[in-house]
């Protein structure tokens, strides 16, 4: 099924390095917004700089992977010391190739992360790559109207979380 996630977890800081080794995952392709930190907020959400500095120290890579704009990511990207892809344009394919170009890993070794089921998990199926759903931080603002209406239309396709691996 196209809009499957392999893994699931309530936060990206509940992923552990023993659980990529374990999946053989080397390299980490990130969604940034409501996966790191919440919507238009220039600081990592809680727990995520250490995060970060937990999994680069383990020898994983990671590349942030948003559809947003370099005036967003770039910022957000430099704060965390990741190198970025801005306008992915998830779920195609071009954001996922670009950022594994520059991580030089194998897609078999890489796992998209990202709290959206028809960018993110759908991208890393059509793109046969593993995918790790984290919920989102918290619900969209009556502001972000199109987002909204696809939390609704996701909530038959949202994964169970992974028990620990």
């Amino acid at each position: 099924m196209l809009f499957k996630a392999d893994f699931a977890f309530r936060r990206v800081v509940e992923i552990t390095p023993s659980f990529l080794k374990k999946q053989n995952i080397r390299g980490l392709l990130m969604d940034l917004d409501n996966t790191l930190t919440t919507h238009d907020n220039p600081r990592p959400a809680d727990g995520v700089l250490d995060w970060i500095e937990n999994i680069r120290s383990n020898g994983i890579k990671m590349v942030i992977v948003s559809n947003n704009h370099p005036p967003r990511v770039k910022p957000f990207a430099d704060m965390l010391g990741l190198e970025f892809i801005s306008e992915g344009k998830k779920p195609l394919a071009c954001g996922f190739n670009r950022a594994q170009k520059l991580m030089d890993i194998p897609f078999e070794n890489l796992a998209v992360v990202g709290d959206q089921i028809f960018t993110d998990m759908l991208g890393a199926n059509l793109k046969r790559i593993k995918g790790i759903f984290v919920y989102p931080i918290e619900k969209e603002g009556k502001h972000k109207k199109f987002l909204r209406f696809k939390r609704v239309i996701e909530k038959p396709f949202l994964p169970k979380l992974t028990e620990n691996i």
